[in-house]
């Protein structure tokens, strides 16, 4: 999963990116437009994974990973001289967007519109990434009127699917209401993938609250599907990132944080894509592996071999709970936890999978 860190000029990007990637990257005010991308890989934590790693004392540990691309050079009116190209892929590239949104007051930090407004900001990203939509919604179905008025379309089913479906998209653009609150089935978001839809993308809103608490309610008309909004301290949640154990606990306390933001984040994350976790275990190696949520045990299979896929016979499923509970795979077996399920099981987060194939 690889989600875009976006914000307008001096929103508290970095120091997001920071709490979230343990990185220690330096912050200060943005030269606004400057394109600046950064990327790191970070570990998803997992309490599960721990606990069988513990059972298993395996030679390798590995966790599910999120990729973090923190993207600068988004600043009010960019939309009316058009994205630029370089930018616009990047925006692509990612599944979706964690939009840092400022509520802290810094003197020493000024907002470009001049006050601390958040519902504005947000309004203002939203508008930009609507507005480029809109234009890249009436290039094509402009081509696809070309296409007609030349010669007959090569495919005439699917060249009336994307009209239609474009055509649904210049309304709701027009309308100035992001693309994401359309339902748009699997097939149809396929028909589109390519063009690089903005505010077709999931959004997870983190409001930066710097070192005041921020209450949500105060953007409860912020209603859009596959969005969801959190607060967290940006430079408090900064430092916390910097510590490790003991240390870190009492910093939490000292501050009354349940829980580091980049777990609370990362959670967020995975709900908002609609992601899960499968484990495998072994003396060799224990692994999280991540799958939409509703895959099957074939498509399970495939994330961790093509080859398993392919020669899938049967799957041998256990809950984490059973395991932890029992203490072994050997009493799992002896209480009957462990089942054989066929290819079109549906796969439930933190099951343990083991794949028969023949390969």
């Amino acid at each position: 999963m690889r989600l875009g860190i976006i914000g307008l000029p001096n929103s508290g990007k970095t120091t997001i990116f920071n709490a979230l990637t343990r990185s220690n990257r330096p912050t200060g005010a943005a030269s606004g437009g400057k394109l600046e991308v950064v990327t790191a890989v970070v570990p998803v934590p997992d309490e599960r994974i721990d606990r069988l790693s513990a059972m298993y004392n395996p030679k390798k540990t590995i966790y599910a990973t999120i990729v973090y691309t923190d993207i600068g050079g988004l600043e009010k009116g960019i939309s009316a001289s058009g994205i630029s190209g370089e930018l616009r892929n990047h925006l692509q590239q990612v599944d979706g967007f964690i939009h840092v949104v400022r509520a802290f007051e810094d003197d020493t930090v000024p907002h470009p519109d001049g006050s601390v407004d958040p519902a504005r900001d947000l309004n203002t990203v939203d508008t930009e990434f609507l507005l480029a939509d809109l234009v890249v919604v009436e290039k094509r179905l402009e081509r696809l009127a070309d296409e007609v008025r030349r010669a007959k379309p090569a495919n005439p089913v699917q060249h009336e699917m994307e009209v239609e479906l474009l055509t649904r998209f210049k309304a709701q653009l027009d309308a100035l209401a992001p693309l994401r609150d359309l339902e748009v089935s699997a097939a149809e978001e396929k028909l589109v993938r390519g063009y690089g839809l903005m505010s077709l993308k999931p959004v997870l809103v983190v409001v930066n609250a710097g070192d005041a608490p921020y209450d949500l309610s105060a953007l409860s008309g912020y209603q859009h599907q596959h969005t969801r909004l959190i607060t967290l301290q940006g430079r408090i949640e900064a430092e916390i990132a910097q510590l490790e154990g003991d240390d870190q606990a009492v910093f939490l306390a000292e501050y009354g944080i349940d829980e580091p933001g980049a777990r609370r984040a990362i959670r967020e994350s995975y709900e908002l894509m609609h992601i899960q976790s499968f484990f495998t275990v072994g003396p060799d190696e224990v692994r999280a592996w991540t799958i939409p949520t509703g895959a099957t045990a074939q498509e399970a299979a495939g994330v961790i071999h093509t080859d398993l896929a392919r020669g899938f016979i049967r799957a041998e499923v256990t809950p984490y709970a059973d395991l932890i509970g029992l203490g072994s795979e050997a009493e799992v077996k002896k209480h009957g936890k462990m089942r054989l399920e066929g290819k079109e099981y549906i796969v439930k987060d933190g099951e343990i999978v083991h794949i028969r194939a023949n390969v």
